[in-house]
């Protein structure tokens, strides 16, 4: 792993803050008690993510968040006020699940890399924003849940995220008994990658970033976009699309960059072309 990086002062931009560092963007969730994803911390996340897709000086994207709670999905209390409008608030419902499912995906489909740093409760659709991420990091005291059953609503959107990256018993599990798993089960799941002490999670997630940074741009681009789109395909198909991928890319400059240093054993100089 690479050295730790330092992190820059927060600036603050609505709900979330912003720092950047040596290629890498922290996006703060920081709005607590809560985090609530309203619908003012959708289009500032959304905003950021937006505005870094072509932002040549940011290389890998880190999602992480203030207070005792990572994020609790859903303004409840926000999406409540708008019963008492004509169509018992169902423009405004529409307007909410088609914002959060706009962010998941362009997470998704996001350029740059996206690591979610979680120490505390992430539950509905907080659970289903750290699903939505390429890496998932949590401390000791990290938990997740999707308790939509225990209020009469279902969590059928977190479900996507969710059933993407455990399996159909592990996600029914959660799905239909609303309980809350540990970080440890949530390992095992498969929903995060590490789990890490509090004291040091910052840390290892830095490194983390840190060691993507210093891929090619380009080929991490054509990696990620590549991962996302074959395991959406049939094993052929799958074959074939991965297949002109990776010529494509053997023709990329930093490919040959790249195996050139290999083979001299010496240290590449990316170009990002």
């Amino acid at each position: 792993m690479a050295e730790v990086v330092a992190i820059k002062p927060a600036v603050a931009d609505g709900p979330v803050l912003v720092s950047q560092d040596e290629g890498i963007l922290r996006l703060t969730l920081a709005n607590p008690p809560a985090n609530a994803l309203s619908l003012a911390m959708m289009a500032a996340l959304q905003a950021e993510l937006d505005r870094m897709k072509t932002d040549k000086s940011v290389r890998v994207i880190i999602l992480s968040a203030s207070g005792k709670v990572f994020c609790a999905g859903h303004d409840l209390k926000e999406m409540t006020a708008h019963r008492a409008e004509p169509d018992r608030g169902k423009a405004f419902f529409e307007r909410t699940f088609a914002a959060c499912a706009n962010l998941m995906q362009t997470i998704v489909r996001h350029p740059k890399p996206v690591i979610a740093e979680v120490d505390g409760l992430a539950t509905a659709a907080g659970l289903q924003l750290v699903a939505s991420c390429d890496l998932a990091i949590a401390s000791h005291e990290a938990s997740f849940c999707t308790p939509g059953v225990n209020i009469g609503l279902f969590c059928s959107t977190p479900m996507v995220a969710l059933s993407r990256n455990v399996s159909r018993k592990q996600a029914m599990e959660m799905l239909l008994t609303g309980e809350t798993i540990d970080a440890a089960t949530a390992k095992e799941f498969g929903l995060i990658n590490r789990i890490v002490p509090r004291e040091y999670l910052i840390q290892v997630v830095n490194k983390y970033a840190q060691t993507i940074a210093s891929k090619s741009s380009l080929v991490i681009k054509t990696g990620k976009e590549a991962f996302y789109a074959q395991a959406e395909m049939g094993l052929a198909d799958a074959y074939a699309h991965t297949g002109r991928v990776m010529v494509e890319n053997m023709l990329a400059r930093d490919a040959e960059e790249g195996i050139g240093a290999f083979i001299g054993k010496r240290k590449p100089e990316w170009t990002d072309e």
